[in-house]
């Protein structure tokens, strides 16, 4: 029996970076996976490559009629203290988060985390499908320019080039935000500092420059001033000392935790640790969605 079970992980990863959607890229691996089944006795030589060009295939037709999916920042400019959230904006507008392991093996871990991270998934939805099925390929998963062009059923040529307009488009996107390793100790004392609303501790655990997201909100925020202004806002302190915070599973390479307001989910926040401070947190607020995927409990 074939066994396509063992190309899981890596396609939903391919598919992931592709649409920029967690359930949109286990759709499509499963649609991969019934195509191949429906044709297996047309499949010749490598099977992995087989997958791949149907996975290919796949999120191209789910391209057809999707929007651009982008990050808070890509949408609306900060805002300040005191600025309402305002009106939720659908969930197909967003880039989602997803757990590392769905969508890299053990050995990927460390070395391919900057691939997922929300920026760089962000960045690459600007490029047109091709393009970006070749820079991912052909950067991110290592594939040569030859098995490219095989796969997309085109030269050698038209992989390079298509690679290079890629590149010069993601040169003026930021993709990454520097991250150290993961510090829980700098994450606790945010956390106890959170809760108790320790607004004095708290804002020495913020980088200048921080900033603060809420989809499926276009509210966000930069700066550690503004950021201890909308902390300071009505209602902000009883919020606070309802919340337990509960580590959840990695989220794009970043340490993440679920929110829980008097033992109910509320969202699930991700934190970007740079240098021994917190320079960005992003609020996910569907934790009804989110939170069985990050492997977190309804209470």
């Amino acid at each position: 029996m074939t066994d396509f079970e063992q190309f899981r992980v890596g396609l939903t990863g391919y598919c992931y970076r592709m649409l920029g959607a967690t359930l949109e890229a286990e759709d499509a691996v499963q649609e991969t996976f019934l195509r191949g089944w429906r044709n297996l006795d047309r499949q010749h030589g490598n099977l992995k490559s087989w997958l791949y060009a149907i996975a290919t295939n796949v999120c191209f037709d789910m391209l057809r009629s999707a929007q651009r999916r982008a990050v808070v920042m890509d949408i609306s400019e900060p805002s300040a203290p005191g600025t309402p959230l305002g009106v939720p904006l659908p969930e197909t507008v967003w880039v989602q988060p997803i757990p590392d392991n769905r969508v890299l093996d053990p050995a990927e871990l460390v070395t391919k985390r900057e691939s997922i991270r929300l920026a760089f998934v962000a960045a690459l939805q600007y490029l047109p499908p091709k393009q970006r099925a070749v820079l991912i390929l052909r950067e991110v998963l290592a594939w040569k320019a030859d098995e490219v062009a095989t796969l997309l059923e085109t030269s050698v040529a038209s992989v390079n080039s298509a690679l290079q307009r890629a590149r010069t488009t993601l040169a003026t996107r930021p993709t990454a935000t520097p991250i150290d390793r993961e510090d829980e100790e700098l994450l606790a004392r945010y956390m106890k500092a959170f809760t108790s609303y320790d607004l004095d501790t708290l804002v020495t655990l913020l980088h200048q420059d921080a900033t603060m997201t809420m989809p499926p909100f276009t509210w966000w925020m930069r700066g550690r001033d503004n950021l201890m202004g909308a902390l300071r806002g009505a209602g902000t302190e009883s919020t606070c000392q309802i919340s337990t915070f509960v580590p959840a599973l990695r989220a794009n390479g970043l340490p993440a935790y679920g929110q829980y307001l008097d033992g109910e989910p509320f969202a699930l926040q991700v934190f970007e640790i740079s240098a021994g401070l917190i320079v960005g947190s992003t609020t996910y607020l569907q934790a009804k969605e989110l939170f069985p995927i990050f492997g977190l409990s309804e209470r």
